[in-house]
């Protein structure tokens, strides 16, 4: 037993409660989160691009940007709470351990929030200057991006806490994992090429009221997701060879549940690139891919602290009531954030 590893604490109701919210909540911020980075990323771009139709693209983006922080950071807490509910005796452990840069994380946070407000009210005041507020939103997700990426890999390997004994200011970023970097890759690549979908989608729903900037934007969001895509399959395998030999060999044929999610993220991979233009399509197909890696997510973390510690080995004093009233208002909260979602939708472009 590493005497590092703090005792966890009691919980509420049956572990597996938590892990289905957890694997339920998840999907839903990822999904956020890479449509707020390639949003992003594809505003800036079509900034910088000059011309007119760019220039009404990266302004219709420019729009949602607000209200996608605010639906990223909302959709976070829940699968943040249920990391902490399950092994918050490991993650507040990382989370001190490089306590400087976490605790940096709401003010980066704030910075790109105001930044995106500033180039959402000011764009036009601002012309081609609001590649410079956009682009301090973006640089901020991916730095953000690079904190979460260093803690949630911090937790799996406890073994390397000792490293806080020649570094103890709160300043510990293990970033001589071999996780680390393929990880990080990992996750940005994936979020800017999802989010170029979320254009794409946004660009079709567009289209009947400004069918230039809705091709423009099907068009370059489809060019980036199928690129970046592409590169994700390349990436995904330099991520599985980053990971522990234990770990590695369960999606190799050690795990038959491992090895199928690793077939299955490949298979729908593959036929998300043979959709073709058909955006819908490739929504569909993306949503159900985001969930796969989610599973195979919790593949890995399970399979990394298993020779330390299981969520089934977790006290339990049952106290229901409250898992009752959180079902009830996660379902309330679910239902009003996607209406939320679709009135922002309807909101007619300005011309």
């Amino acid at each position: 037993m590493n005497p590092l590893i703090p005792t966890p604490d009691v919980l509420p109701a049956p572990w597996g409660w938590f892990q289905g919210f957890l694997m339920l909540t998840l999907p839903l911020h990822l999904l956020a989160m890479n449509a707020m980075v390639g949003t992003a990323a594809l505003s800036l771009l079509a900034r910088l691009k000059g011309d007119a139709a760019h220039a009404r693209l990266a302004h219709e983006l420019a729009k949602l940007l607000p209200i996608l922080v605010a639906v990223t950071v909302n959709l976070g807490l829940a699968p943040l709470l249920f990391v902490q509910v399950l092994y918050g005796h490991l993650l507040y452990t990382s989370s001190v351990l490089m306590a400087v840069h976490w605790l940096s994380v709401p003010l980066i946070l704030l910075v790109a929030y105001y930044a995106t407000y500033l180039y959402d009210f000011r764009f036009e005041a601002l012309g081609r200057w609001g590649a410079v507020p956009v682009g301090l939103a973006f640089v901020s997700f991916m730095f953000i991006a690079f904190l979460f990426t260093a803690n949630m890999t911090l937790m799996l390997e406890p073994s390397r806490w000792s490293a806080w004994f020649n570094q103890r200011g709160g300043t510990l970023l293990d970033t001589g994992n071999p996780m680390f970097w393929a990880r990080y890759v990992h996750n940005v690549v994936g979020a800017v090429a999802v989010g170029g979908l979320f254009v794409a989608v946004f660009g079709r729903l567009r289209a009947g009221r400004d069918p230039e900037v809705g091709d423009l934007a099907v068009r370059l969001g489809l060019k980036v997701f199928r690129s970046l895509t592409m590169g994700q399959v390349l990436v995904g395998f330099w991520y599985l060879l980053s990971l522990p030999a234990p770990v590695m060999k369960l999606f190799m044929g050690g795990s038959p549940a491992a090895t199928g999610l690793l077939a299955a993220g490949l298979l729908l991979a593959m036929l998300v690139l043979a959709a073709g233009s058909r955006v819908a399509l490739c929504a569909g197909l993306t949503a159900v891919l985001v969930v796969v890696m989610v599973f195979m997510r919790d593949v890995v973390r399970v399979a990394c602290l298993s020779p330390v510690f299981t969520p089934a080995s977790l006290k339990v004093a049952p106290q229901y009531p409250p898992l009752v009233l959180f079902v009830v208002s996660l379902a309330g909260g679910i239902a009003l954030v996607a209406w939320m979602v679709l009135q922002a939708l309807k909101v007619p472009t300005s011309k």
